[in-house]
């Protein structure tokens, strides 16, 4: 999809390398690595609102684990979005979450356990959507000054990308209805659905979303309401030099949206995430129902962009893979 993405893929033998080198770097317990027979009664994957791909590839997922006998039984659970899953998974409450690689890189939140996570893979490429109504006049995130944005639920990624991208523009976030200045953007907490309803209300000039492409409930508003999406690309060297290269430019395809032509936006690799303390067993059969059940985890309403090629996913943006989940690369893929 973004042939500067493809022409920075190094070989595939150069990433096992560099993947299995960090996973024992990163002093994950050695003894996870020998797979154990034993399979679970009941794994849970912390997923995301709905409308949302979290929740519908989660879903799948859990579908998946089920049918191909890695648990007896699987289910998705619906949560605000990344953040929230690495709690539910750090407090032992979801087997595996699906979280933005930016968020797994992050502090947890306070009050939260820091208990050492580790990556499956990735799942698939983030596209953050900068959301506007086409009759709004907006066509540069400058314009936002001034204005009201939603920025994502607390608990979602996206109420951690999106502060990023504003600061990186040069724009100072408030909360609504307190004291303006120039340069400022009046920013409330709403998520993906109760966002785009006061997009089309016009209680918010803007919506941040971070999703798949494309996302079923700014597919639906946009058959309300027309909607345009802001180019953010122009933003990554500076999110890069202030966070670190988590962040990638990616295209939102033509067609994507009805009426929405492409646009180039700011992108982050969404994990799979399990515990470090995970048996290697659990691990190992799920790494194998990603390979070779990719198909069965594409959620109907994406166009399939980037999602579980041998290529990506071991590219884990740092995060290092769970000892089992490398083992198991390297024995299918040599």
């Amino acid at each position: 999809m973004d042939d500067r993405s493809h022409a920075l893929v190094p070989s595939r033998r150069a990433l096992f390398r560099t993947v299995l080198a960090a996973a024992a770097a990163a002093g994950l317990p050695a003894a996870l690595t020998a797979c154990t027979g034993q399979r679970p009664g009941l794994l849970t994957v912390a997923g995301g609102e709905p409308g949302g791909f979290y929740l519908e590839f989660s879903t799948l997922l859990a579908a998946s684990l089920e049918r191909h006998g890695v648990a007896d039984r699987a289910e998705a659970v619906s949560t605000g979005g990344s953040l929230d899953n690495l709690a539910e998974l750090r407090g032992g409450r979801a087997t595996f979450a699906v979280a933005l690689a930016d968020a797994a890189a992050a502090a947890p939140e306070p009050g939260t356990e820091a208990v050492p996570l580790a990556a499956l893979g990735k799942v698939y490429e983030n596209y953050v959507h900068c959301v506007v109504r086409r009759d709004s006049g907006i066509v540069d995130l400058s314009q936002l000054a001034g204005r009201t944005v939603a920025v994502g639920q607390p608990g979602s990624g996206t109420s951690l990308t999106t502060p990023r991208i504003l600061a990186a523009a040069g724009l100072n976030a408030r909360t609504a209805g307190g004291a303006t200045a120039d340069g400022t953007v009046a920013v409330v907490s709403l998520g993906l659905n109760d966002g785009l309803a006061a997009l089309k209300a016009g209680t918010v000039d803007a919506l941040f979303w971070s999703g798949g492409v494309p996302t079923a409930a700014v597919a639906a508003a946009q058959q309300e309401v027309p909607l345009a999406l802001l180019d953010l690309s122009a933003l990554l060297p500076e999110l890069r030099k202030r966070h670190g290269a988590q962040y990638d430019r990616v295209l939102i395809p033509e067609g994507s949206y009805p009426g929405v032509p492409a646009v180039w936006t700011v992108g982050a690799a969404n994990l799979l995430l399990c515990r470090a303390d995970l048996d290697a067993g659990t691990v190992e059969r799920t790494v194998q129902l990603l390979v070779h059940h990719a198909g069965e985890l594409i959620p109907q309403s994406s166009m399939g962009v980037q999602f579980l090629s041998p290529e990506t996913l071991i590219n884990t943006a740092g995060i290092p893979l769970h000892p089992a989940a490398a083992d198991a690369y390297r024995k299918l893929h040599g």
